[in-house]
């Protein structure tokens, strides 16, 4: 199960970069695909001078967004990599308590992408994005009971449903920072 779980991470992982990777240019895509951060001037605490004027010109609102997708991105790939490098625990008490931890920090990271796209979407999109989201939280739900199905009345069923939702909510912060976040 749990070399099923960790393939299963990698698939998404995969997925998720590619998916993120879309509409970019080459050269975005393939910083995304060697997980190395795009090659980008960092604007976000500087001002450049005109030439003609001496005035300071402020960022622009794109490359504000921009810097704050970015930040997002390695704020999820930093989470993903603590995942990977947490000792696994041994019993199941602790199995179950070390899952619920972590889908409880990938749905906090959920909840705070959600709060940001709310500010950057304009009310059709957000409208569009409720929709979607109250879906994906049934799927995830109705993904997880059926994947703890398979250890139904065993010791492995409240773990398997549990990580289940850790591992699709993950994904799904994923997604919504490629697919939204400008």
């Amino acid at each position: 199960m749990k070399s099923n779980r960790k393939l299963l991470m990698v698939l998404l992982t995969i997925i998720l970069v590619v998916l993120a990777a879309c509409g970019k240019s080459s050269v975005e895509s393939n910083a995304k695909l060697n997980n190395q951060p795009k090659v980008q001037e960092d604007t976000s605490n500087h001002t450049s001078t005109n030439s003609n004027d001496g005035e300071s010109q402020k960022p622009s609102n794109n490359e504000m967004t921009e810097s704050k997708k970015d930040q997002y991105l390695k704020k999820l790939n930093d989470m993903e990599e603590a995942d990977r490098n947490e000792e696994a625990k041994s019993t199941m008490v602790e199995m179950e308590e070390q899952e619920a931890d972590r889908y409880k920090r990938w749905d906090e990271a959920l909840n705070e992408i959600y709060g940001v796209l709310k500010e950057q979407l304009d009310t059709e999109q957000m409208d569009k994005l409720k929709e979607e989201q109250r879906k994906w939280i049934k799927h995830r739900d109705e993904a997880a009971k059926e994947a703890s199905l398979k250890y139904k009345g065993g010791t492995t069923e409240a773990l398997e449903y549990v990580a289940t939702q850790a591992t699709l909510t993950r994904g799904r912060c994923y997604e919504l920072v490629a697919k939204y976040m400008k």
